[in-house]
C-alpha cells in the first residue's frame, strides 16, 4: 500500500467539510480531512522508508493532506542543507496557509544565521506561500535571543495585496510586540505600516494576553 492509499484508508468526511470553510483556496475534492496527530504519526512510521524518499520528490500532489505530509516529512531532516533544497522543490507549490503554517524544522534553530541569510531570499519572493513562510519563520525562530531590529524593517518592508502575507505580517509584528516592544512600539507609533497591517496588528495585539492593558490602551490612538 502506497502513502496515497494509507491517506485515502485515513480520511475523515467530517474534518474534510470543516476544514474547506477554513481553507477557501482549495477544492473540497483535494481535501481528506486526516487529522494532523494522524499524519504526524504516518510521517514517523514512514520516516526511513524508500516511500518516503520516492513521496518527496512526487511534485506537485494532489491532495492537501499530501502537501501537509511533506511539509512534515521535511521537519524531519537533520541535515540542514537537504532541508533548503526540499523545501526550493517544495516552497513554490504551497498554495493555502495551512501547510504553509504546520512546519518548521527543527533544523534551523542550529543554525540562525544561515536560516537567516536563507529568509532574506524568500521574503523577496513573488509567491505569495514562500513571503508568508519567511515571515512566519521570523516570527517562530526569531523573536527572542536571535532577533535584530533590522528584522523589523525587513518584514514592513514587504508590500504585498496578498491576504494572507498582510495577516502573517499583522501577527508578526503583534508578537513582536509583546516579545520585543521597545524596538517594535516606534514602528507602530510611526504609522509607516499600510493600513489593515496596522489595524489587524493593533487588534491582535489587543487580543494578546502577553500585552498589559495599560498597553493595550495605548495602542488604539495609533489607529489608521
Amino acid at each position: 500500500m502506497n502513502i496515497i492509499q494509507r491517506l485515502l484508508e485515513l480520511r475523515d468526511e467530517k474534518n474534510a467539510k470543516f476544514n474547506a470553510r477554513l481553507i477557501p483556496t482549495i477544492e473540497p475534492k483535494n481535501i481528506l480531512g486526516t487529522k494532523i496527530p494522524v499524519l504526524r504519526k504516518l510521517a514517523q512510521e514512514l520516516k526511513n522508508s524508500d516511500e518516503r524518499s520516492d513521496f518527496l520528490s512526487q511534485l506537485p500532489h494532489q491532495y492537501l493532506e499530501e502537501n501537509l505530509l511533506h511539509g512534515i516529512f521535511i521537519e524531519q531532516e537533520k541535515d540542514f542543507g537537504s532541508v533548503i533544497s526540499k523545501l526550493e522543490q517544495f516552497l513554490p507549490f504551497i498554495d493555502n496557509w495551512e501547510v504553509c503554517d504546520i512546519f518548521s524544522p527543527k533544523i534551523f534553530k542550529r543554525y540562525p544565521q544561515e536560516t537567516y541569510q536563507q529568509i532574506k531570499i524568500w521574503i523577496k519572493s513573488s509567491h505569495c506561500y514562500t513571503v508568508r513562510y519567511a515571515i512566519g519563520l521570523l516570527l517562530s525562530n526569531f523573536l527572542d535571543q536571535e532577533f535584530k531590529p533590522e528584522m523589523l524593517d525587513l518584514v514592513a518592508k514587504v508590500r504585498s495585496e496578498e491576504y494572507y502575507i498582510q495577516m502573517m505580517q499583522a501577527r508578526y509584528f503583534a508578537t513582536a510586540l509583546a516579545k520585543q516592544y521597545e524596538a517594535t512600539i516606534p514602528l507602530v507609533e510611526s504609522k509607516v505600516l499600510e493600513p489593515f497591517i496596522q489595524n489587524k496588528t493593533i487588534q491582535k495585539a489587543r487580543e494578546s494576553r502577553r500585552i498589559s492593558a495599560e498597553t493595550k490602551e495605548y495602542l488604539i490612538q495609533f489607529k489608521k
